[in-house]
């Protein structure tokens, strides 16, 4: 989907932001999904994101991962101090041949796995039962959708 890049022109575009990619606090090799791990990378994101939060440095905090289920959004929104922030849940989606299209040129870049595409392609119908916004980046650049961003 590009939801890094995107969040990275978004973190550019608005006064005094940080931002945070869920994927960076589990970034290890081997790359392991156990119960422990799963529980680790929540208590990390939570604890990273409480800390922006609480910097009276940052004004916005874009944190993006992939959520795919509610409970984890959830979850991750249950663990944090929101005390006066306005908390903006979006979904960035896009129809299943632009996702195939981008995930196969990550893996010819060597950057992805090619079982990336199965499970992306698998999630997808998923965030249409999700409380959030969504924003379709199908036929947008990453420029086009950070500014939609921006304006929400």
């Amino acid at each position: 989907m590009g939801k890094t890049t995107i969040c990275q022109l978004l973190k550019n575009k608005l006064p005094r932001s940080v931002f945070l990619d869920g994927d960076w606090c589990w970034d290890s090799h081997p790359f392991q999904v156990t119960e422990e791990t799963k529980t680790m990378v929540m208590d990390n994101i939570c604890y990273l994101l409480n800390n922006f939060i609480h910097c009276s440095a940052y004004e916005h905090v874009i944190f993006c991962w992939v959520l795919h289920e509610q409970h984890i959004i959830d979850q991750i929104l249950s663990n944090l101090d929101v005390t006066g922030c306005l908390v903006k849940n979006i979904s960035l989606v896009c129809d299943p041949d632009t996702l195939r299209r981008r995930l196969l040129a990550d893996v010819e870049q060597g950057l992805r796995r090619e079982d990336v595409v199965t499970r992306s392609l698998q999630r997808l119908p998923f965030y249409n039962s999700l409380d959030t916004i969504r924003i379709d980046v199908s036929h947008i650049t990453a420029k086009q959708a950070a500014q939609q961003l921006c304006k929400l």
